[in-house]
């Protein structure tokens, strides 16, 4: 893993552009109208998030996926590219829009999306070629489970080629309509997972059950190395070859919790990449996710190198 290569990371998953409105007070009624503090237009989904995360923390990173050949696509490819992220790889649709997200944010309350699915729909994972493989370290696929043609087939064979060039490969995922539907998608994929990290609402929608240690421990079973189960406040839950623990959270005042669970996924790789033991490394993703949900957008609040270099001192 020490291996001079092009890059840190590669972020597969979805890319889109999120609308999203500062705290409002309550849904308004139809009809009617209801003012907020600001509407800001800004990157979002799993791979543009963590790609951005993962800059801010030092790792060289670039960004696999799909964008319409329209005004929204050219806006997070341009703003991708100013965060430091390399967007070569990303591939322009010629028959969809780019993903966008209304992101509505009420006091007191979890965030409402409201989504177009866009050239997203498009991505299977292929978009990684060998050469692609051989020039990073690590490869994280976001996403999973919304989109059929990023299939468990697909996620198997490139995680089978990661691993075969020494690349650690992680796995997040997003529960569609038919949560049931992703278990055969998981029993493909997990066993070339190194680390896989559903919230613990993805994963009592997945396999039915409540208990967050009962979770890991059959995702565990699949064949993934690692689970980490993201439990919000409560911190996280563990199962691993050491068997299944519980990890604290990091105290927090959310403010939006957009972005949360990728700020989470980029802690978590600043740490393996550095070699660390993985308490530090749940430490970092912690800090960060904690971050990251205290202030407005998906990656505003996330911390950098420096930041996170002090926790350990």
């Amino acid at each position: 893993m020490n291996e001079a290569r092009d890059f840190d990371v590669l972020c597969v998953g979805l890319i889109v552009a999120d609308h999203v409105c500062q705290p409002i007070e309550n849904i308004p009624a139809a009809g009617m109208l209801i003012m907020t503090p600001g509407l800001s237009l800004t990157i979002g989904g799993s791979a543009a998030n963590a790609a951005v995360d993962m800059v801010k923390l030092g790792l060289k990173t670039g960004v696999v996926g799909r964008v319409g050949d329209d005004v929204l696509g050219r806006y997070v490819q341009d703003a991708l590219q100013r965060e430091g992220v390399c967007c070569d790889p990303i591939v322009v649709s010629q028959s969809s829009q780019t993903a966008a997200t209304l992101v509505v944010n009420v006091k007191g309350e979890d965030r409402r999306f409201i989504h177009a699915v866009g050239a997203n729909v498009e991505l299977t994972g292929l978009e990684v070629t060998d050469e692609l493989l051989a020039r990073t370290r690590a490869v994280a696929v976001g996403g999973f489970g919304l989109n059929p043609a990023l299939s468990g087939d697909n996620a198997a064979t490139l995680f089978q080629k990661a691993r075969a060039r020494g690349v650690l490969t992680l796995l997040d995922v997003v529960v569609g309509s038919d949560p049931k539907a992703m278990l055969p998608m998981l029993e493909q994929a997990l066993p070339f997972t190194d680390y896989f990290l559903p919230n613990e609402d993805e994963s009592r929608l997945i396999t039915g059950l409540s208990s967050a240690a009962d979770q890991v421990k059959r995702f565990h079973s699949m064949g993934a190395k690692h689970v980490i189960v993201t439990r919000g406040p409560l911190g996280s839950m563990v199962c691993d070859a050491d068997g299944t623990r519980e990890h604290p959270p990091c105290k927090a005042t959310q403010v939006d919790g957009t972005g949360g669970g990728d700020a989470f996924l980029a802690g978590l790789v600043f740490g393996l990449l550095r070699g660390e033991p993985l308490t530090a490394c749940l430490d970092y993703a912690s800090a960060n996710g904690a971050r990251c949900v205290e202030a407005i957008g998906a990656t505003t609040g996330v911390m950098t190198q420096a930041e996170m270099l002090r926790l350990r001192n």
